[in-house]
């Protein structure tokens, strides 16, 4: 049987599902809050942060293609199946219902409903809102089957609309000019601005969602009649760029306004806050209801993702337990830590992320440069366990004040400050990692050598 074949159509099609399952509750609130920490430095810091959040999921997609590996705990497999196993759990732990999942129900509730509504009845709001909005998630992914039709044809057109006529009326009557605003102290300098932009990026979580996402998009693909290893590749290759391209336009378009607004509003204590003033500053009442209709459409969409693509993995790693069985646990959790509210959300996902972000780089670019060795279990473990070590010390530096401010993580990052290069910055693990890969590729070609020598 021949597989159809991969029309312009097919790869728009899974480029939509692809878009909608990464663009949610961070993916609006985030770039909006670093152009107004960035100022008048926001295009440096959006070079920064599309490099973390369109870049590296990008290439998280071509990781996939080249290495051919049926998802996240195939492409870490090499490391071996216990560490792999570990990874799967606290990628998916991390996108699924301790952090991104829940995000996607609170941020929505937070900008769009919250502010209408009394403090004291606010818990409440936020119970019933989070019940009806996963009882939603779980209905409409039920049926796997249906995920590319909801996501790519339906929900991400009505998305688009929404969010195109608020960047319209800012384009036609801007806030002020993003030349002429003023930047925080982390942003005085084009390299500050850049470091601290792709350090931002990690908050969307999209490089260790397109990860996850590979399965869902690899059973999409099939689905519409292509089915050789190599033609999936290439599908997924072509939908990516894509996707991607839509989503760093939407960015760069919500760095500038946020830049922007800092004429009219002072710094939110998050995206949401100042997207909501921008809505009402335009279009008033109206304003603030089409943003809580858009907040809700693209994480309901995310939040279909993320759930679809927790119970496919899992149900593959463990078939005993049914598809909707995951899908239920994932919701009734997601739902539990969604009432923990937004703010704790985004404190406690920050060290979880900074711990995972330099693992998942490492595993990108090796699954990458995997033809090069022939996906030796050797370079993937001395880079990935290298790593590791940093990647724990940066973990004790982005923890909540409530534990970083202990005498026992002080001595810890104390210590890691004066031994680590680049550690201040984020990015003690590029040298680790660096070194890693070099012992690997040395011990490979070494043996390689050895075999022919043998022969």
């Amino acid at each position: 049987m021949t597989d159809s074949k991969i029309t312009l159509r097919k790869t728009l099609i899974i480029a939509s599902l692809f878009f909608g399952m990464l663009f949610g509750a961070g993916n609006l609130i985030f770039p909006v809050h670093l152009g107004q920490l960035a100022g008048n430095n926001w295009i440096q810091a959006s070079g920064g942060f599309l490099t973390s959040s369109v870049l590296l999921p990008l290439m998280a997609l071509f990781a996939l293609s080249i290495s051919r590996a049926n998802g996240i705990y195939d492409l870490a497999k090499p490391i071996g199946g216990f560490a792999a196993s570990a990874f799967l759990l606290l990628v998916h732990a991390t996108i699924g219902p301790l952090c991104a999942t829940p995000r996607t129900a609170t941020v929505p509730f937070e900008i769009g409903f919250a502010p209408y509504m009394p403090k004291g009845m606010q818990g409440w709001g936020l119970l019933i809102f989070t019940a009806i909005f996963f009882l939603i998630v779980y209905f409409l992914s039920v049926t796997e089957a249906n995920i590319t039709d909801l996501i790519g044809k339906i929900l991400n057109p009505v998305f688009l609309i929404m969010l195109f006529l608020i960047f319209l009326l800012a384009f036609i009557h801007p806030l002020g000019s993003a030349k002429t605003v003023t930047f925080t102290a982390d942003y005085s300098n084009s390299s500050m601005a850049y470091t601290n932009g792709f350090l931002q990026g990690y908050n969307t979580m999209d490089a260790l969602a397109s990860l996850i996402f590979g399965i869902t998009v690899i059973t999409s693909i099939k689905a519409l009649g292509i089915k050789k290893p190599k033609n999936v590749s290439i599908a997924m290759a072509k939908s990516g760029l894509w996707g991607m391209a839509g989503i760093a336009i939407i960015y760069i378009c919500l760095i500038w306004l946020g830049a922007t607004s800092l004429h009219q509003f002072k710094i939110g204590a998050n995206g949401g806050t100042t997207l909501s003033q921008i809505s009402h500053y335009y279009m008033g009442t109206v304003g603030n209801a089409l943003l809580a209709t858009l907040t809700t459409i693209t994480c309901l969409s995310t939040a279909m993702g993320l759930v679809v693509a927790f119970a496919q993995d899992f149900n593959e790693r463990f078939p005993k337990i049914s598809y909707k069985v995951f899908l239920t646990a994932n919701c009734l959790l997601s739902f539990i830590f969604a009432n923990l509210g937004l703010d704790q959300i985004i404190a406690w996902s920050k060290p979880i992320l900074m711990f995972l972000y330099p693992i998942a780089i490492s595993l990108i670019i090796l699954g990458i440069l995997s033809p090069l060795f022939k996906r030796d279990a050797i370079v993937y473990k001395t880079t990935c366990y290298l790593t590791v070590i940093p990647a724990i010390f940066d973990l004790f530096n982005a923890m909540p004040p409530v534990l970083r401010d202990t005498s026992w993580a002080q001595a810890i990052i104390k210590f890691a400050q004066n031994h680590l290069p680049m550690y201040d910055l984020g990015f003690s693990w590029i040298s680790f990692s660096a070194v890693g890969l070099i012992i690997g590729l040395i011990i490979h070609f070494t043996k390689k050598e050895k075999t022919i020598d043998n022969k």
